[in-house]
């Protein structure tokens, strides 16, 4: 009894230590602004090999959609700043520092934006022109979105929350127009984010203690909140081993593509309830061929057990179990058929979340999903697993 009151004495230090170096890191002004852009940007990057993929979603379930309501919703934000700040409710910010951390911002944002677009020279999914990366429609989206947070997001949670709603919407929309790569959607959204935050950084300099209004605006983290969350998720899914069918063939699916809402309630900071809704999509490779209309597309709607750790203020981890209900269409492979399944899955993973804001927050995902499947009257099961992000607003 003794050795294991010890062995959980010396995993609570440990754990409270790991918190600790966290908090510390995580508190500085660097850390805070590279923690709040970089995730999304470094994603962005990673997700470029499944481009095509997450596109051939938006070209099967939006083939025809074509709106220009991103063309106004990436200024939004700004418009209801400066519509608060008309109508005489006190900012974090005087007019003058306002505006200066606001061009700041804009200056920096338009310089990378341009720069990458005149470098990189990516087409766009239409093809209109070779300009896609980064999207800077999403860049200002989350631009302006942060700067309407840095002013009157002290007044109520529900600012920021619209606010990054809004931006996230944006982004969505220039997908689904066809303009924009994912890859471009979250690159644009991390470049918004760290540009304002480096706007209003060199502002602060500049101004020192001059123009701040004496409002309460530092965001406070309570390390016990429960951590109740809406979120977005995009993942890369990873293939694990083969499967048979028939007698001498087998076949194995490509990496691909995972796009998905999740969503929990928290009774307490440790244990809620909850469930997601989303797609998969990856190609079938048989007997080491690809056919590129061989496409598998997974939908799964699950519902289940959602845990978390507090290791700091800012810092979770986390976990899930969940039941899925699958369906996908019949897949006419070369000389074999898969039959179309409605049945039942099991779900389960592992996150790390890092609060960026009060209401809004980065998570880092690894699924695994166990998916039965059914060919010539025989029942298997796929194992996948998948590795990705989440952009969440808490409440």
């Amino acid at each position: 009894m003794t050795d294991s009151l010890c062995a959980e004495v010396d995993t609570s230090i440990v754990i409270q230590k790991v918190g600790d170096a966290l908090e510390r890191i995580s508190n500085t002004r660097f850390h805070k602004i590279v923690y709040s852009s970089a995730p999304l940007i470094i994603n962005g990057l990673i997700v470029r090999g499944q481009n095509k993929h997450f596109r051939g979603l938006r070209n099967d379930y939006l083939p025809e959609f074509h709106r220009h309501l991103d063309d106004y919703t990436q200024y939004l934000p700004a418009a209801v700043m400066l519509g608060l700040k008309l109508g005489g409710e006190e900012s974090r910010s005087s007019w003058g520092r306002m505006l200066a951390s606001d061009v700041l911002s804009v200056a920096v944002m338009a310089s990378i934006v341009n720069t990458l677009k005149h470098t990189t020279h990516v087409e766009r999914p239409d093809g209109t022109d070779r300009h896609s990366y980064p999207s800077g429609h999403t860049a200002t989206a989350f631009m302006t979105a942060t700067m309407l947070t840095k002013e009157y997001g002290y007044k109520s949670p529900w600012i920021g929350i619209g606010a990054y709603t809004v931006a996230s919407a944006t982004g969505l929309m220039r997908m689904a127009n066809n303009k924009h790569w994912l890859s471009d959607v979250l690159t644009g959204a991390g470049i918004g984010i760290l540009s304002t935050e480096l706007g209003y950084y060199f502002a602060d300099l500049i101004f020192k203690n001059r123009g701040l209004n004496n409002v309460n605006s530092n965001e406070t983290f309570d390390k016990m909140l429960n951590p109740s969350f809406l979120s977005l998720n995009f993942q890369i899914s990873l293939p694990l081993g083969s499967y048979p069918i028939g007698q001498h063939s087998e076949f194995k699916v490509s990496s691909g593509c995972t796009s998905a809402v999740e969503g929990a309630y928290f009774f307490n900071p440790y244990v809620g309830v909850g469930g997601r809704i989303g797609v998969t999509r990856t190609s079938v490779i048989v007997d080491k061929v690809k056919a590129e209309d061989n496409v598998f597309d997974a939908w799964r709607i699950s519902g289940g057990a959602y845990f978390s750790y507090p290791l700091s203020e800012r810092w979770l981890v986390g976990s899930k179990l969940l039941a899925e209900r699958m369906h996908y269409p019949d897949l006419q492979l070369t000389n074999y058929l898969i039959d179309s399944q409605h049945s039942f899955a099991f779900g389960t993973g592992l996150s790390m979340t890092f609060r960026a804001r009060q209401r809004y927050g980065i998570r880092l995902l690894l699924d695994y999903d166990l998916m039965p499947y059914r060919t010539q009257g025989k029942r298997t099961c796929i194992h996948s697993l998948t590795l990705g992000s989440a952009f969440l607003i808490t409440f």
